[in-house]
């Protein structure tokens, strides 16, 4: 896989925060080298969120995002503030750009509030450095407050002055990637056959494995592993076609209860959705979650939440499936919401519901996933995914954690 072929999910995702006219926009520009941006002197020029998926040297595949200014104005405006602050969910690292003429501002120093609170790595791009005001204001900042000036780098979006500092700044910043962590040769000797049972349903895509099945390929390939992809239909041959039995077998969680039948109760099983969970968030807590299903009652309301948005099937898993089988466990009509994307209710809106089942989140960033388990825990709503929710409505979670001492412990 390429630097061109990187997953949205597995980039560094870096925002470019700050207030209008401040000069975001021609700094993304300057840092990525291309016209990624609008850019004009009208107040308020970018009005939503900007995406790229891009290669920026030193760092790697990354995606850049624009954001619009934070100090928009009117219902309009504060629907647009409200989608940059929804940004720093799925930020690995922040980048306030300040007019250096005139300083940081009162939503500036907000802004770097929240960078803080979120833990968020940030650094401040002070711009128009070529205008001596902005160079006297720099320096102003170092006197008054040293540690805020240690994340300030005096750059010109005009002249290009200082942008090759900014995105060295921001290549130290940057926390090891995703790819540098397992999704699952950690739990398996170099050597092993892992069995990958993948179905090929109406909602596969067609032509290629969906996001987990390849991750995992390229994980188990990558540390010298023998991953075995069969269906479920397969799985019987495959595993009488071994020497010796896989060292685990990894399932899709839909058809979790018809493998486990097959898979001698010896050999460890786990889904990809559970594997997905560990790799981009915290399991022990989506483990504890899963207790919620069992005090599911008539009229409790659960948010079914995706990372991506795609054609919904007529059996679609999380519109159809998933509800099915949730009020078949409860043996109650339930009240379901839907969000998918970037769309995630904020902490004070998630108190609404008695529960969350989200997806295994293959599409979003372990940030962003994290950000949304967090919000959850702040509104005291247990939140659990398909692969944990599916097992253990099957009565199968125990096997499937048995690869995970800690998550097995969170069951008692």
């Amino acid at each position: 896989m390429g630097l061109n072929d990187t997953a949205s999910a597995e980039r560094v995702h870096i925002g470019f925060f700050g207030v209008r006219n401040a000069g975001k926009s021609s700094v993304v520009n300057a840092v990525t080298g291309q016209e990624l941006c609008v850019v004009s002197d009208v107040r308020g020029t970018t009005t939503d969120p900007v995406k790229k998926a891009m290669e920026l040297l030193p760092l790697g595949p990354v995606v850049i995002i624009d954001t619009p200014g934070i100090d928009d104005e009117g219902e309009l405006g504060q629907k647009r503030v409200e989608r940059a602050r929804r940004m720093l969910a799925s930020c690995d690292i922040a980048v306030l750009v300040v007019d250096g003429g005139r300083g940081l501002t009162k939503a500036d120093r907000e802004l770097i509030g929240q960078f803080r609170a979120r833990q968020v790595p940030f650094a401040i791009a002070w711009n128009k450095c070529d205008v001596p005001q902005a160079r006297e204001g720099l320096a102003s900042l170092a006197a008054s407050d040293a540690d805020l000036a240690e994340h300030a780098v005096a750059v010109s979006a005009q002249t290009g002055a200082g942008v090759d500092e900014l995105k060295e700044r921001l290549a130290h910043m940057a926390t090891p990637s995703a790819r540098e962590r397992c999704v699952v040769a950690d739990l398996v000797d170099p050597g092993s056959a892992v069995v990958l049972v993948c179905p090929i349903d109406a909602s596969a895509p067609k032509g290629r494995l969906i996001m987990p099945q390849q991750l995992t390929i390229r994980d188990l390939l990558d540390h010298g592993c023998l991953p075995v992809v069969c269906r479920e239909t397969e799985l019987e041959d495959a595993l009488g076609s071994l020497v010796r039995p896989p060292a685990l077998v990894v399932t899709d969680s839909q058809v979790f209860g018809q493998v486990a039948r097959i898979v001698p109760e010896q050999v460890p099983l786990t889904s990809f959705s559970i594997l997905m969970l560990r790799y981009k968030a915290d399991l022990v807590e989506t483990v504890r979650g899963a207790a919620v299903l069992d005090r599911l009652h008539e009229g409790s309301r659960v948010l079914i939440s995706e990372g991506c948005t795609h054609h919904r099937q007529c059996e679609d898993i999380g519109t159809v499936k998933m509800p099915r089988w949730l009020q078949e466990h409860a043996g109650a009509r339930l009240d379901f919401a839907f969000t998918s994307g970037t769309e995630f209710p904020q902490a004070q809106d998630l108190s609404a519901f008695d529960a969350v089942v989200h997806c295994g989140g293959c599409m979003l960033n372990a940030r962003e996933m994290r950000s949304r388990q967090a919000a959850a825990a702040e509104a005291g709503v247990p939140m659990t995914n398909y692969g944990v929710a599916i097992a253990h409505m099957h009565g199968i979670l125990r096997r499937s954690l048995a690869p995970f001492p800690e998550a097995l412990a969170a069951l008692g």
